[in-house]
């Protein structure tokens, strides 16, 4: 097999027109370079140089060795500045799962803002649910998954968790219900109000279940709903109030009023899982930064009318 680097001498050799002077411009001794022109001749199966006076041209299979070892070291040269590249998070691609309610408000701003910094990484993007998402992670078919955890969760083997936001739970009342015309509740201002469910048992309902829990009352559920979107509606109907976390809120029904909520304040908390112990390529810190750093506008307080 012919050896790549000894290609690269004999190109030298054959460009400078004399082993003296390729070993002087490699900085080798002159029987180096002629002892790898000897192994090389021997990989190749026949001779690469013939002398003419003090120098020495190449022979047909030197001139054909010459021509590749060319394209060979452009290749290199090329790999190695997309290597370069990659190395400083300026390329490359980052495969994120997320759940849909950060879509719009962390995920669309974040990749914006990589693809405006950084426009030669390619982001794939893709819905996910949470276990499935972290199994993805796990088995290094995504590099990031963003989802929904307790604060203080166990650990998963070979996962790191990224605090990115704190997403707070806010009131859902029907427009003209007796408690809108308050700009701020105590949870237990809820305590006996039938409610509408928008979440299922896991990480996103029970912080409002322990929140409740620790205001001294259990929700009354009357109607289950599958998303924000639909709880809106039975709110706007008049079948209950409802907790909704504020990424919930980027699509507000118009017949319902959003309230903050004290005493205690429901919270969720959401974290990008990266895969532990490699490093965190710089592109996919780059995106973590971003997804830090994206705005949290999907409720605001200045529009709400009072009742």
């Amino acid at each position: 097999m012919l050896d790549v680097r000894r290609m690269q001498v004999l190109r030298a050799v054959v460009t400078s027109g004399s082993v003296t002077a390729a070993a002087r411009n490699l900085g080798y001794t002159p029987s180096a370079v002629s002892q790898q022109m000897a192994v090389l001749e021997k990989e190749a199966g026949i001779g690469l140089l013939e002398r003419t006076g003090r120098g020495v041209r190449p022979t047909e299979a030197g001139r054909l060795l010459t021509e590749y070892a060319a394209v060979i070291g452009r290749h290199v040269a090329e790999a190695e500045t997309a290597l370069a590249e990659l190395r400083a998070g300026r390329t490359g691609r980052v495969v994120v799962r997320y759940f849909a309610t950060a879509g719009a408000a962390m995920v669309a701003p974040a990749v914006a803002a990589l693809r405006r910094e950084q426009p030669g990484v390619q982001v794939d993007l893709r819905l996910g649910d949470g276990e499935d998402s972290l199994r993805e992670v796990k088995e290094r078919q995504a590099d990031v998954a963003l989802l929904v955890r307790p604060r203080n969760g166990l650990p998963v083997d070979g996962i790191r968790f990224v605090h990115l936001a704190d997403d707070r739970y806010l009131a859902v009342l029907p427009r003209g219900h007796r408690l809108a015309a308050k700009q701020e509740l105590d949870l237990t201002d809820l305590a006996d109000e039938p409610w509408v469910g928008s979440d299922q048992p896991g990480p996103c309902l029970d912080p409002v279940l322990d929140a409740c829990a620790s205001a001294g009352f259990s929700p009354d559920f009357v109607v289950e709903s599958g998303d924000y979107a639909t709880a809106q509606g039975f709110v706007a109907a008049g079948l209950g109030v409802s907790l909704i976390p504020e990424l919930g809120l980027g699509n507000r029904h118009p017949h319902v009023v959003v309230r903050e909520i004290r005493n205690p304040e429901p919270v969720r908390v959401i974290y990008a899982a990266v895969r532990e112990p490699l490093p965190v390529r710089p592109a996919v810190r780059r995106l973590l930064d971003a997804l830090r750093s994206a705005p949290f506008d999907a409720w605001d307080a200045g529009s709400e009318p009072r009742g």
